[in-house]
């Protein structure tokens, strides 16, 4: 059930898809008695879409998200293993098109990549399966990422695949029960800096201890929260990102899927 409601009013929750459809809402009213009203809605929903399109209101969403954790220290010493979370690789494409295509997280890979080469001896898990709700098409990520690997100079022996996962709770329950990590090992959680937050909740929460080493920064600096969009497309898809994670972090919090609102780094 809390899949089907993420993939469902989650979605339809989302800023822009909510925004739009109140204009449709007043685009319909302005046929009617409540055309007045109607005019309102439709205005509103324009200035709010260009708001969120041009201004930095989705940086200013995103930072505190991205901020949260630091980049991860080598001092902390030798890595027993990494964890990297789904999210690089479009499945549905891939398999129909017979080769691996990459979504704009793909940089969750290539920061695993470079850590399996720079400590040889840590076992590497991609954990990733299909989060589409409607899809006909049982790939995952995970068929394809030892191929990615292999092709970025990590044998295949040391990949642990874990294709079950759709959503990031599922990445936590999942990898723990594939890793089987043992007491005094120390584990690398790999995913995008702005996503970290609920993916560290998630894993604490599934008694999974790890040490969060962020990649993927949509923004450079404090700069970037006085830096308007020349596209709103820009704008909306950071908004529609902030928001998806505030809203997830509050929802994993309220079901018991994440161990804290708003996840902090953990005390040394």
């Amino acid at each position: 059930m809390f899949f089907l409601l993420s993939k469902t009013l989650g979605i339809m929750m989302l800023p822009t898809n909510f925004i739009i459809a109140v204009g449709l809402l007043g685009v319909a009213l302005s046929a009617t008695r409540w055309k007045a009203r109607g005019r309102n809605l439709l205005a509103v929903s324009v200035v709010t879409l260009a708001l969120c399109g041009f201004s930095p209101i989705g940086n200013w969403l995103l930072y505190p998200l991205e901020q949260r954790f630091p980049p991860w220290d080598p001092a902390r010493g030798v890595p027993d293993g990494i964890v990297v979370l789904g999210g690089g690789i479009d499945p549905d494409v891939s398999s129909e098109r017979g080769a691996t295509q990459f979504s704009g997280s793909a940089g969750r890979l290539i920061t695993a990549a470079l850590l399996a080469h720079q400590y040889p001896q840590a076992r590497i898990l991609y954990s990733g399966g299909n989060p589409s709700l409607l899809t006909e098409n049982a790939a995952s990520e995970a068929d394809f990422a030892p191929e990615v690997f292999a092709g970025l100079g990590i044998p295949r022996a040391r990949l642990l695949v874990e294709r079950r996962s759709r959503n990031t709770h599922e990445n936590a329950e999942f990898s723990k029960q594939l890793a089987a990590p043992k007491s005094g090992e120390h584990w690398l959680l790999v995913t995008s800096a702005y996503h970290m937050p609920r993916s560290v909740g998630s894993f604490r929460a599934a008694g999974f201890a790890v040490e969060p080493c962020p990649t993927d920064w949509l923004l450079g600096g404090p700069a970037d929260l006085a830096r308007f969009s020349v596209f709103a497309s820009r704008g909306l898809g950071r908004t529609d990102l902030a928001l998806r994670e505030w809203m997830g972090l509050l929802a994993y919090r309220l079901t018991g899927k994440s161990s804290a609102l708003f996840p902090a780094p953990a005390p040394d």
